[in-house]
């Protein structure tokens, strides 16, 4: 009996000794397992080095992708009932330029791309963007240093950060496309806080000391207006914005544009035209 209980206290012995190799081997998969994976993180690692490398030596310009920076409109097919201010809409390039009470001006861009307003910063966008480089140049002389102030004096504008709306146009600019020669402005016609775009009787009243779009309405926002931008009654060459509301939560906004536009757009870009269109 007790020579028997010593085989089974032996191959007991064996047993553990075969669930200890068991636990090793698995112990060794799971070191061989993490060396796989060390080995592809490196993988990544190197393709990561590969693409800076590439960029450093080749100086590939890769453009920052942002949000919308400004909504898009919606047209005048189904136009809100209400009071409003139009003005005119300007057919140029979107431009947004950043503010922060610290850095000042920081960054700027079209609708869909931001870059720093910095040196390398205006030399990479002036890059991306050929027939926009005297827009940075124009802002900074107009526009950076009147609404630095306001914004820092007024405490209405006591925000994280700001952003500004302009049109950059020349008299021949049209459908986003510019004359290299031609004089070109910039026209101020929003300005966006933490809590939203200013209301337009606000931003009329604040900023009309600058080159703000021009108004060229002010009442209540019917069919009959709308007919009258479209017949040219208004002297606008691309349209107008209508804005409404008191406060930027309550804020509409319906854009309506000529009928001598729409038959440049038909001219110009036959049947795709709608896509320029309201």
């Amino acid at each position: 009996m007790q020579v028997n209980a010593t085989k089974v206290q032996v191959n007991a012995t064996k047993v553990q000794v075969n669930a200890t190799k068991v636990q090793v081997n698995a112990t060794k998969v799971q070191v061989d397992a993490t060396k796989v994976q060390v080995d592809a993180i490196k993988v990544q690692v190197n393709a990561i080095k590969v693409q800076v490398n590439a960029t450093n030596k080749y100086k590939i310009n890769i453009m920052p992708r942002i949000q919308l920076a400004y909504p898009k409109i919606p047209g005048s097919k189904n136009y809100p009932s209400g009071r409003c201010i139009a003005f005119e809409k300007y057919d140029g390039t979107n431009l947004h330029w950043v503010w922060e009470f610290e850095l000042g001006w920081y960054g700027f861009g079209t609708r869909r791309d931001r870059f720093d307003f910095d040196e390398k910063g205006i030399a990479d966008f002036n890059a991306a963007h050929p027939g926009l480089e005297a827009a940075h140049s124009i802002f900074q002389t107009l526009f950076a240093t009147p609404l630095d102030k306001l914004f820092q004096e007024n405490p209405i504008y006591n925000s994280p950060e700001i952003t500004v709306f302009t049109e950059f146009f020349g008299a021949s600019s049209f459908a986003g496309m510019h004359k290299p020669d031609e004089p070109k402005q910039l026209i101020l016609f929003d300005v966006e806080t933490n809590r939203g775009i200013v209301p337009p009787e606000q931003f009329v009243q604040d900023f009309s000391d600058l080159a703000i779009a021009r108004v060229v309405y002010r009442g209540k926002l019917t069919g009959q207006f709308v007919e009258d931008v479209r017949a040219g009654k208004y002297s606008v060459a691309e349209g107008v914005v209508c804005k409404g509301g008191n406060s930027p939560v309550d804020l509409w906004m319906v854009k309506i544009k000529t009928n001598a536009y729409m038959k440049k757009l038909q001219q110009a870009f036959q049947d795709d035209w709608e896509n320029y269109w309201e």
